[in-house]
């Protein structure tokens, strides 16, 4: 295969991920309306970490080593529980349209991680764009105007969590599998949906036919979607692939619009195309950095 030709599926994967991971959104906020968000996370973690652990036992891999238990996991375990629950109480409790736009800040606070955690050389022209990029949250979520809601922090604080699990994933031992970060990513998400359910103190209920429909394609779309990603990175050159991430925002809002009838706002265009902008140009400025 061809640079060219690599690029090129890596590219499509990812699109294609992406796609999935807003179906999959999609998904649980629907369950989540029906069912108490704990159970909700709690089942869809529960499914999605049975799923992992039957590929990682079909393909002969061990599920538990002393590489789980190392420091970088159980610091991105604790990471993947605050990402996991405050974002699908962002997806239970706010438009799906303005969590999705909020989540791609990710990439820009995983930047700044890295240099200020890692030392990683990032220069003014960066810096500046993360700003500009955190500004545009700021401006969907509107701090002080009268539509403010405070339910907005819940995607910020998810998108944060994301960011710290994706910084610890860096420094995670390099022989735990795809499979196995899947593993424990989705127990991470079961066992926040329990804490989350102790906390709310909500019995839960028995699902109808058509919430089970909705668990199942989280679940479903949630495994393929990671499957895509990990694929998807391991194909071309990383810089021509992950700026096709930001995909995910326009298939989160085109589902926000025509499934739950969420409107698009002015300050969330506008939010949307700082935060997307300034990620394009940090990946762009990052490439010209590595061929000096």
């Amino acid at each position: 295969m061809t640079l060219r030709s690599a690029n090129l599926t890596g590219s499509l994967l990812m699109v294609t991920a992406m796609a999935i991971f807003a179906v999959e959104d999609a998904f649980v906020k629907a369950a989540a309306t029906v069912l108490p968000v704990g159970q909700t996370m709690v089942i869809f973690g529960l499914g999605g970490a049975a799923i992992f652990a039957a590929v990682a036992l079909i393909t002969k891999e061990r599920l538990y080593t002393a590489d789980v238990i190392s420091r970088p996991m159980r610091i991105r375990v604790v990471f993947e529980i605050f990402g996991r629950l405050f974002y699908v109480l962002a997806l239970a409790l706010t438009p799906l349209s303005s969590a999705t736009v909020i989540l791609q800040a990710t990439p820009l606070v995983v930047v700044a991680g890295a240099a200020l955690i890692f030392g990683e050389q990032v220069g003014w022209r960066r810096w500046l764009a993360i700003a500009v990029g955190l500004i545009g949250v700021l401006v969907i979520i509107r701090p002080g105007a009268d539509s403010f809601s405070a339910l907005s922090i819940l995607a910020v604080i998810g998108m944060l969590g994301f960011a710290g699990r994706d910084l610890a994933s860096r420094a995670a031992p390099a022989a735990l599998s795809t499979s196995i970060l899947g593993l424990y990513g989705f127990l991470a998400l079961a066992f926040s949906g329990g804490l989350y359910a102790v906390w709310q103190g909500q019995a839960f209920v028995a699902p109808d036919p058509q919430t089970c429909l909705y668990l199942l394609g989280a679940i479903g779309a949630g495994v393929a979607a990671y499957a895509c990603l990990m694929k998807a990175m391991r194909t071309g050159e990383v810089s021509a692939v992950t700026p096709f991430r930001y995909t995910r925002l326009l298939f989160g809002i085109a589902i926000g619009l025509a499934v739950f009838g969420e409107t698009l706002t002015a300050p969330m265009i506008i939010g949307s195309g700082l935060i997307v902008l300034s990620g394009l140009f940090i990946m762009w400025r990052g490439k010209q950095v590595a061929q000096d």
